[in-house]
């Protein structure tokens, strides 16, 4: 057994994969499987798995539920709130340094007691946070050598060269380096692949490229499956159309609105900001304002359509399970068709995949959680009432599943 922030886990004696699906929101899932997409997904349900949708952490961002479920912790203590955010010095910065992280994962506590470990992902701002610690770790955007394991050449392992990072199948060769990896070296014990949101921000559920997506992820699936894999599936976060029929965004420019109103705004801070700015352009459905007048801006604020949550700096971070000292004197959420935005002339619409679809809000937490056995340990009753958190999930494939049983 090892304690990592408080939550004893058990070593992994099986090999055991957690995969999260950037931008998976359940009706993806849910959709596929009532059509048929994905035949290894559903015998796996059928032969014992569970299938739930639990809650991501807010704002319903990578970075922050990445890190969520590989701490097992909130942003409060592992200190990432956001993709981006303002230091108490008053600089903006990108949340992608392992400098920024207060707490370790469970990953670099395995590894340091020589468990084999991996952390795989699409994008490489995740790889410096996720391979913190020592744990061995590659990104798809950065394909290069695993020097932990004495692999030179991971793509010639593969059998391909990596495809760019906003191609359709970015996210599978993630999953296509785990199992290389794997087969190279099959005492692997804990294996996280952290999937990219590139078709998700452009496609809805049912749409072809998604469909395409889903099919080749349930394939890859069935590959670990077969390999003897324990699976647990959950995402970062859902996604929603911020669009009109037209396809004109629904944004809300905060700084414009307020400055409007006359209340002086030092800084909207989005934290959806990253830089992959062809998948959202920066607007999601989360904000932090700084600013001196909290009155007068919740007045305002109060009166625009779609906005439905405005907390002072000290709630936020009580409710959000944030670190105070990252976070905005007021923290905003919009409806699941309204994103925020902080001056109109800030944000570059032109370079996005299609109409902005993204997420940050209260309705894009809603997140699959989907284990390979049935859950039978004391989260049980949690898990099935829907109340579960996706960073639970490490807790529930190495804890809560039967041991060693072929289902």
């Amino acid at each position: 057994m090892i304690t990592v922030n408080d939550r004893t886990y058990r070593v992994p004696t099986e090999p055991t994969v957690v995969f999260t699906v950037d931008g998976g929101d359940p009706d993806y899932f849910d959709d596929a499987l009532d059509r048929g997409l994905m035949p290894r997904l559903a015998a796996m349900l059928a032969a014992g798995g569970e299938y739930r949708v639990g809650a991501s952490e807010m704002p319903s961002l990578t970075n922050p539920n990445n890190l969520s479920i590989v701490t097992g912790a909130p942003p409060a203590l592992h200190g990432i709130p956001g993709n981006y955010c303002r230091l108490e010095d008053g600089t903006l910065e990108l949340l992608n340094d392992p400098r920024f992280l207060r707490a370790p994962s469970i990953h670099a506590e395995l590894t340091a007691r020589d468990v084999p470990t991996l952390m795989v992902t699409t994008k490489e701002k995740l790889r410096r946070l996720l391979g913190h610690g020592g744990v061995p770790s590659v990104s798809v955007e950065q394909v290069g050598a695993l020097p932990a394991y004495g692999i030179d050449d991971l793509a010639a392992l593969v059998g391909s060269p990596p495809p760019g990072i906003y191609d359709w199948d970015a996210s599978h060769y993630a999953m296509r380096i785990g199992l290389a990896v794997f087969r190279a070296r099959r005492d692997l014990r804990l294996l996280y692949v952290s999937l990219t949101d590139r078709v998700q921000h452009a496609h809805a559920p049912g749409d072809e490229l998604s469909d395409r997506f889903l099919v080749e992820f349930d394939s890859l699936l069935g590959e670990y499956l077969d390999e003897g894999f324990v699976v647990g599936i959950t995402a970062d976060h859902g996604m929603n159309a911020k669009h009109a029929p037209d396809g004109s965004p629904r944004v809300h420019y905060l700084a414009d609105i307020l400055e409007k109103a006359g209340i002086t705004v030092d800084a909207v801070v989005l934290p959806i900001t990253d830089p992959y700015v062809r998948h959202h352009g920066a607007l999601g459905s989360f904000a932090w304002l700084y600013l001196d007048d909290r009155v007068g801006a919740r007045e305002v604020l109060r009166e625009l359509p779609g906005i439905e949550e405005i907390w002072d700096r000290e709630d936020a971070a009580t409710l959000y399970e944030h670190p105070a000292d990252r976070i905005g004197d007021l923290a905003v959420t919009a409806a699941a068709d309204i994103a925020l935005g902080s001056r109109e002339a800030d944000h570059d619409l032109s370079t996005l995949h299609g109409a902005l679809r993204s997420h940050g809000g209260r309705h894009e937490q809603p997140v699959p959680l989907i284990t390979s056995r049935p859950v039978t340990g004391p989260l049980a009753t949690r898990f099935r009432a829907g109340i579960a958190r996706s960073r639970d999930l490490h807790d529930l494939v190495l804890n809560q599943l039967p041991v060693s049983e072929v289902i």
